[in-house]
């Protein structure tokens, strides 16, 4: 790079070429990659969405049913009913990588043996209930790995973006506006130098 006042020279137009291609090369990588992640980031919200309508579809019959039980055993009766408990569930997660973003689809796993605990006086109402929001919790499992997705493919997208932005508004132009000045600034050089040639020609 020339300092204030110092000569361009041809290696040195030729040395801010090369670091111009490279730094057009670094845009058209992040300017494809903002397009990738927002081209995954609509797909992953389109799953959301969809899980997200199947929940709230889901809650409104868990609710219903959850209604329905109390009025069969009472509100006591229904806090002591034997439920499905989550603390031997796992939560699976598997993970992929997508344009440095780890990707998750997360599912909740149940024992294949764990049974509730016996009824004394069970009802279709209360094991429905159970089975609901057992689901519900499954799917809540599901809806959160989708979820995490969408936050780290926005997160990088915003990186992105504000590096193009800062190559393409700022990085890109000085060095284009500077190449000029070297062009121009060694141009006139060069006709001094030819001036200056026939001048010695002239004086002879």
């Amino acid at each position: 790079m020339l300092g204030d006042g110092e000569a361009p020279t041809r290696s040195a137009i030729l040395q801010m070429r090369e670091e111009h291609q490279v730094v057009l090369e670094a845009y058209d990588f992040l300017d494809e990659k903002r397009l990738l992640l927002a081209s995954e980031m609509l797909r992953q919200l389109g799953h959301y969405e969809d899980l997200l309508r199947q929940y709230e579809t889901m809650q409104g019959s868990a609710e219903q049913i959850l209604v329905a039980t109390i009025r069969r055993h009472g509100l006591q009766g229904t806090q002591v009913y034997p439920g499905r408990y989550l603390k031997a569930a796992e939560l699976i997660a598997r993970a992929e990588t997508f344009m440095g973003v780890k990707l998750l689809t997360t599912e909740l796993q149940m024992p294949g043996d764990l049974e509730p605990t016996p009824v004394a006086q069970p009802s279709p109402e209360a094991e429905e209930c159970r089975r609901q929001f057992l689901e519900l919790a499954r799917l809540g499992a599901v809806l959160a790995g989708v979820s995490g997705n969408l936050h780290r493919l926005l997160g990088e997208y915003r990186k992105t973006e504000r590096r193009a932005r800062a190559l393409e508004n700022v990085v890109i132009p000085e060095m284009v506006y500077k190449l000029r000045d070297m062009s121009s600034r060694l141009e006139e050089l060069d006709q001094e130098d030819v001036v200056r040639v026939h001048m010695k020609v002239f004086e002879r």
